[in-house]
């Protein structure tokens, strides 16, 4: 076997003289660790959901290179990792370290459309060292942001899809590996951060940490927990200038993401809650805890403020209670979890300028919004109306500094585009690779009042075989944007949903349609209505031109839960 870059010695060496994953590990390490200087992992994401594979990285924007470290805790017979334009198995660009019964081997490779897999002519990953410590089995390795290799996946800003897998088995030859026969699982980073300093903070700022209190996570999928936060008494007001994600080690790979609300001034005396954020019993003063603090998902870095701006916290006509939301993903169902992770929030007392503000944009979670399943596209969009805006937005309008995007598993992509005086002007945000993770991005830009902002969503349901609705459940859908302004207004939420009366329409037509005549309005909710239709074509186009030419329900929301008066309408 010939690996085809001459660069590549390391390679080389592998190939031609180490038999066996022992004598990989200990001769690597022996013969290329010393000189190496040490290489600082800033960024670092757990893979599977266990958290026993982890990849961390660096970047050296000089050399346009990205430097990784993957660390196995119990490798057996290799590893692959790949990088794809959405996760998928099949043309994808592959790192793989095999282990023949005989010799192991390190190289780059590439599967084809069934997933059959082959080594790469041109060899871009470059070993760099290999090595194995108490805690599991670590490579490191580098390749270019491009390589010029059409098999090669480019390295840009945005999301970036990597899968991995395990291989159990001695391999006798590379070629004889397919990727839709091995165990496989997928995790999705922004690899590329922007090559900026971070802002000095205030010498006089403080922090506050707004975390769980050694909750014991359930041992199912999905858990929103929430906790009530008091602040001091009499807290004057401050701005939040950075926030920051606290996760208790060895739960990486289960916060999903995290939330840290305000509670409506109006609403004195939350009681102190722990438990589900689900629970039938819980407080209702809860639902009024709407204003959107900070927000964090998996793969996020600290956020920080402009520097004429901050968020204000604390202080007459705001409240002394929080609601701090965590999102635990436990697929493997795993019991006795003790958590105690949140946000920390930077604050100081020296008030900036402008006061900032949070507020989303795109869909209602509800189910009255679906994907019809085996959909290898389907287009979703969210909309914050003129009405909305020409009533909620000051007379300046407002400065949008930064901005968030998350949807759960089927998301593809989401962007923002400003609409003004029915024509489409800009896109605020936008990210060609996305994630289910909330991603940041410094837009900017001026949103006056009577403009339009229409979040677009793209899905992905082809392994479905039921409609995804709208909902919280991590294999519900989301379609949102959280964007991040100044100067603040009362303006919390503006999304959309298709009004319910056109949508109890379409079920009785396509019901009719397929012959089923008997009319189920009322009788049962919306999501199982969508799961008792007939999906086929005609169903599936319908509704899009449903969702596109119906009028839409308007959220047009305060802070305090209350609306807007802005009545349902039209898409603009």
């Amino acid at each position: 076997m010939i690996i085809c870059n001459k660069n590549l010695r390391l390679q080389d060496i592998t190939i031609m003289y180490f038999t066996a994953l022992a004598a990989l590990m200990v001769i690597l390490v022996a013969s290329y660790q010393a000189p190496l200087p040490p290489l600082p992992m800033p960024f670092r994401v757990p893979l599977d959901p266990r958290g026993d594979l982890q990849l961390a990285w660096n970047i050296s924007y000089a050399d346009q290179e990205v430097y990784m470290e993957l660390r196995v805790a119990d490798i057996k017979h290799g590893v692959v990792l790949g990088l794809s334009n959405r996760g998928e198995l099949t043309n994808a660009d592959l790192v793989v370290l095999w282990d023949s019964g005989a010799n192991s081997y390190f190289g780059d490779a590439w599967s084809d459309n069934e997933g059959h897999v082959s080594l790469d002519s041109q060899q871009d990953y470059e070993l760099m060292e290999a090595k194995h410590k108490t805690d599991g089995f670590y490579l490191l390795f580098k390749r270019p942001f491009s390589t010029c290799d059409p098999r090669d996946y480019l390295i840009e800003e945005g999301t970036v899809h990597i899968f991995y897998g395990l291989l159990e088995e001695p391999l006798p030859s590379l070629d004889q590996l397919n990727l839709s026969r091995i165990h496989t699982g997928l995790q999705r980073v922004l690899m590329l951060r922007p090559d900026t300093p971070s802002p000095t903070l205030p010498p006089d700022v403080q922090t506050l940490d707004v975390v769980a209190p050694n909750v014991v996570i359930p041992n199912q999928e999905t858990t929103y927990w929430c906790f009530i936060q008091a602040l001091p008494e009499n807290m004057p007001k401050n701005h939040i200038v950075m926030y920051e994600s606290l996760v208790t080690p060895g739960n990486e790979a289960i916060v999903h993401h995290m939330e840290v609300f305000e509670c409506s001034p109006e609403t004195r005396d939350v009681p102190e809650y722990s438990g589900s954020c689900d629970d039938k019993m819980k407080p209702g003063k809860l639902n009024f805890c709407r204003h959107v603090l900070a927000a964090w998902a998996v793969g996020a870095e600290a956020f920080y403020y402009p520097p004429d701006a901050g968020l204000p916290m604390g202080g007459s006509g705001s409240s002394r209670f929080l609601r701090l939301e965590v999102h635990y993903h436990n697929p493997l169902l795993i019991s006795g979890r003790r958590d105690s992770s949140g946000i920390r929030l930077h604050f100081t007392q020296s008030l900036r300028r402008y006061d900032a503000g949070i507020m989303e944009l795109g869909l209602v979670y509800t189910p009255i919004m679906a994907i019809p399943p085996k959909q290898h596209t389907f287009y979703l969009n969210g909309y914050c109306t003129s009405r909305c805006t020409q009533t909620a937005f000051p007379p300046g309008g407002i400065h949008v500094f930064a901005s968030q995007l998350h949807t759960h598993l089927a998301g593809r992509g989401v962007r923002t585009v400003l609409v003004r005086g029915g024509k489409e002007l800009e896109v605020v945000q936008e990210d060609q690779h996305f994630s289910a993770h909330y991603q940041v991005s410094l837009p900017g830009g001026t949103r006056s009042r009577g403009d339009v902002l229409i979040t677009k969503c793209t899905y992905n349901t082809e392994d479905r075989s039921k409609p995804t609705v709208g909902g919280f459940s991590i294999m519900d859908e989301m379609c949102v944007n959280y964007i991040h302004y100044y100067p603040r207004t009362k303006l919390e939420l503006c999304k959309s949903h298709v009004d319910p009366e056109y949508l109890q329409k379409y079920f009785n037509f396509i019901n009719r349609f397929h012959g089923n005549d008997q009319c189920v309005c009322g009788e049962v909710g919306v999501t199982e209505q969508y799961s008792q239709l007939q999906w086929d074509t005609f169903t599936e186009e319908v509704l899009d031109s449903l969702y596109n030419t119906a009028p839409i329900s308007m959220h047009c929301n305060q802070s305090s839960a209350r609306l807007f008066p802005v009545s349902p309408q039209s898409h603009t």
